[in-house]
Parts: C-alpha cells; sequence; structure tokens
C-alpha cells in the first residue's frame, strides 16, 4: 500500500498534523515509537506543570479542561493527548520505530521495526526528546555522584537530604530547582544569569505573540517576538523565589569525584548533578535522506524541506515557526504543512 502522507511522531505535533490531516480524504498514517498515547509527555517529572494555563495550551479542536487560571500537570497533558487520538479518530500506528527512510523517484521508502512502508510524502514530527544534551565538562566522566538530564528526573524524593546541583537556566531547570529546595541543599548553575518574564506573561501572551508574528509575515511587515528563553513564573517558581531559594551561580568549569568547580574557581561539594540543558532535535530518521544536516536543523521554507520534495518538518522550534515546539504554538505550522502538502499532490 502506498500512503498518501506518512507522520514520523505520534507525539503533540503528529498529533496536530494528523487532526488537519483527517480532514481531508488524503490516506494517511502516523507511525509513533511509544508503546502509549502522549508523547514524551508521559516521561517527564511527576510535579511538572505547564507554564501557560489549560485554555492555551491546546492542540487544534479540542481546549484543554481547566480553563484561563489553571495551569495542568504532567499526567493531566498525557491524559488530555489520549484523549485527543482517540477523539479525533486519528490513524496511529504504534510503537514502531522508523530506523531508516530512503527516496526513490517519488517515494519514500520507511524501514521500520514493524516492516517496511511506503508514502508520498512524509511529515518528519520526532520533536527532541530521545536525544537530550549534556555539556562537555571535563571530569564528568569522573564524577562518583549521580548525573541525570532533566529527561530521567522523576521524584524530589530520590534526593532527600542530598546536595544537588541543577544545572541549566531555563523554565525546566528553575522548575526542578524549585522543588529540589524544599527537600535538599540545592546549588543553581547557570551560564548566564537567569532571566524572569513579568508575571503576566503566560501562554496567552505568547499565544497572541505567534498570530502578530504570523499576520507579519503575512503582510510583509517585520515583527521581533518575545524571548522563549526566558522563566514563566509559575506558582511553584514563584514560591521558590519567594522563600529565597533561587540564588545562582556560575557556570561549571571541570568536575571531580565529589566536587564541581566553577568558572569563578568556587567549589562546591556535591552528591548529584541534574544537567536541565536541553535537547537537539531528533534527525536520525533523515541520515540516509541527500540532505544537510547543520546545528541541529535541515533548511526549510517555513516547514517544507528546500532539498527534499515531499519533506515536511513540525514542531522543531522556531526554525520550523515560532512556538512550534509548544502545545498552543504547532497547530498553525500543522495546519499550514497540511495545506501544503494537499498542493503538493494535486
Amino acid at each position: 500500500m502506498i500512503h498518501d502522507v506518512i507522520v514520523i511522531g505520534g507525539g503533540q505535533s503528529g498529533l496536530a498534523v494528523g487532526y488537519y490531516l483527517e480532514r481531508t480524504s488524503l490516506n494517511y498514517l502516523i507511525l509513533d515509537a511509544e508503546r502509549n498515547p502522549g508523547g514524551s509527555w508521559q516521561h517527564y517529572w511527576s510535579s511538572l506543570r505547564l507554564f501557560s494555563p489549560a485554555q492555551y495550551s491546546s492542540l487544534p479542536g479540542t481546549f484543554m479542561e481547566g480553563g484561563v487560571d489553571y495551569y495542568a500537570d504532567q499526567q493531566e497533558v498525557v491524559g488530555y493527548l489520549e484523549n485527543y487520538e482517540t477523539k479525533n479518530q486519528l490513524t496511529v500506528k504504534r510503537p514502531v520505530e522508523v530506523l531508516e527512510v530512503h527516496k526513490s523517484d517519488d517515494l519514500f521508502l520507511l524501514k521500520t521495526s514493524h516492516g517496511k512502508f511506503l508514502s508520498k510524502t512524509i511529515v518528519g514530527a520526532t520533536g527532541s526528546f530521545r536525544n537530550p544534551w549534556i555539556p562537555d565538562i571535563g571530569g564528568l566522566d569522573q564524577f562518583k555522584g549521580k548525573v541525570v538530564h532533566s529527561s530521567n528526573y522523576t521524584d524530589a524524593k530520590d534526593f532527600v537530604g542530598q546536595r544537588v546541583a541543577v544545572v541549566g537556566e531555563g523554565n525546566s531547570g528553575a522548575q526542578i530547582l524549585a522543588e529540589l529546595s524544599q527537600v535538599a541543599k540545592t546549588y543553581w548553575i547557570t551560564k548566564n544569569p537567569p532571566a524572569f518574564l513579568p508575571e503576566h506573561v503566560d501562554g496567552k501572551y505568547l499565544f497572541n505573540a505567534a498570530t502578530q508574528l504570523y499576520e507579519a509575515k503575512r503582510k510583509g511587515r517585520d515583527y521581533i517576538p518575545p524571548s522563549l528563553g526566558e522563566i514563566v513564573m509559575v506558582p511553584g517558581v514563584k514560591a521558590a523565589k519567594e522563600r529565597g531559594d533561587l540564588e545562582y551561580y556560575p557556570e561549571i568549569k571541570s568536575v571531580e569525584e565529589n566536587t564541581i568547580e566553577l568558572v569563578n574557581n568556587q567549589k562546591l561539594e556535591v552528591d548529584a548533578i541534574i544537567f536541565c540543558t536541553g535537547y537537539k532535535s531528533e534527525l536520525k530518521f533523515l541520515e540516509k535522506l541527500p540532505v544537510l544536516i547543520k546545528f541541529d536543523k535541515i533548511y526549510t521554507n517555513g516547514t517544507h524541506s528546500r532539498e527534499i520534495p515531499g519533506l515536511w518538518m513540525v514542531g522543531y522550534g522556531s526554525w520550523t515557526g515560532f512556538a512550534s515546539a509548544t502545545l498552543i504554538g504547532v497547530g498553525r505550522s500543522a495546519r499550514s504543512t497540511v495545506q501544503e502538502i494537499q498542493q503538493y499532490l494535486s
């Protein structure tokens, strides 16, 4: 069987694309490597809360329950995505890991853990969760304590009474630090001084900014969107700030068996290091295609590959659309992508 479209990835981005595909006559299939619905959200730490109110953290067509004043937790997001998939009757096959993608003439051949699939077009929606990044720090391999990435962090109870260095000045670092500081001695290690957004800046604000950016581009005008790298003052982070627990230290220069040395030559004895240092785009499925991967990106016009006709990339962050790696932001990219696919196949 030859599909019109195969979407690689069944998390929030893949489901958003599926929502619009379901409303066309195209024959599509979503391949998801996870065993269960929910994408990467099912692997995040249990106390994680969205930094946007529920109503402004929704995929196309279905509001997340809770309204404008409620911040959903990790399990609620997983449940929302599972219900979204069922409600919209999306065609998802899992668990299927895409191992290689080849292109011959006008067809893509996908080699997977469940055999081969053929498609006229493909949409990459693999995100970045499976490709966590930890900086290369001298001596880190000699450290005798626990080293984890935020993708493997589950609960503060694993660090009760310990001395913990939390590395990274983004939202993940701030939220994990805020939680750990209640049960452990924490050191917040940051490359740059943490920047906090005003308390009124949340998902609604970012949604409006994305709308303004879209309209500006459509009309050929310039618009500079707000930074997505600053910390949103969710209740837990706000409480930590009020407790005085958000003191930060300069970045790590080197690591010894039980000690980290900072760039200011200060030494701290720690039992664990948690790296909240982000992720890189998961692009392994592109390795057999003649496409240039540079700085964890490929060259695109919007979401469409400049080099490979029939290839689109959705939900990887700013290079595939402002805020496209967020629940509220991916919808617009998904809609325009499906429109382009329809035009391409016609």
